[in-house]
């Protein structure tokens, strides 16, 4: 049985290659950096940061035979490296292809049109890819130009809301002047609280 590699953005749907790769690179590199050690011939090597690895693969694209362009296909994989407006950035996407596993994010994409029907479409591309493996913090707690709506649940309280959004509970006052609550012991479950952007905030 044939399996074929996916692609997953996060969040996302699953993306289902058309053909699998003929292969994968992965490349790890680690960050020594060289200090003078006075006396030696060789520098004394100082180790900062762990860097991801990095996988670069190339995906194939062919409608020919059903006389079909392929700007949508192609499109779908561009968009994985785009600013996802919710997130303002890119998704985290997983390639998944049998046991091989890879988490991480596009650094380039690069697509080529190798042929062209009648009319000027193309229906052949070939895209290469190159992915980095690593872990994204949340940029929308503290994007400076989102705001958005919460439903309070039970349990939770505004101290628990400002660490959850601003991952500091002294924010609370913040949460409260934004939606008119004097008493902040005074919320009911259900209550739908206005979670205003950082800029708007004043100290």
């Amino acid at each position: 049985m044939l399996v074929k590699a996916m692609l997953i953005p996060e969040p996302g749907m699953p993306w289902m290659v058309q053909f699998n790769p003929k292969e994968l690179s992965v490349k790890k590199s680690v960050p020594w950096e060289p200090h003078a050690a006075q006396g030696k011939d060789v520098p004394e090597q100082q180790f900062n940061t762990g860097q991801g690895r990095t996988l670069t693969f190339e995906l194939f694209f062919d409608r020919y035979e059903q006389n079909l362009p392929v700007q949508l296909e192609v499109g779908i994989i561009e968009k994985m490296a785009m600013i996802n407006p919710e997130l303002h950035r890119p998704p985290i996407v997983r390639f998944i292809w049998g046991s091989f596993w890879f988490k991480g994010v596009f650094k380039e994409v690069q697509t080529r049109y190798t042929m062209f029907l009648g009319l000027g479409f193309p229906c052949r591309a070939t895209v290469n890819i190159t992915m980095v493996e690593c872990e994204v913090a949340d940029l929308k707690k503290q994007s400076p130009d989102h705001a958005k709506l919460r439903r309070l649940k039970r349990g939770e309280t505004l101290h628990t809301i400002a660490s959850t959004e601003y991952d500091d509970p002294a924010e609370w006052r913040r949460i409260a002047d934004a939606n008119g609550i004097e008493d902040p012991l005074e919320l009911e479950p259900g209550q739908e609280l206005l979670i205003p952007p950082i800029l708007n905030f004043t100290s």
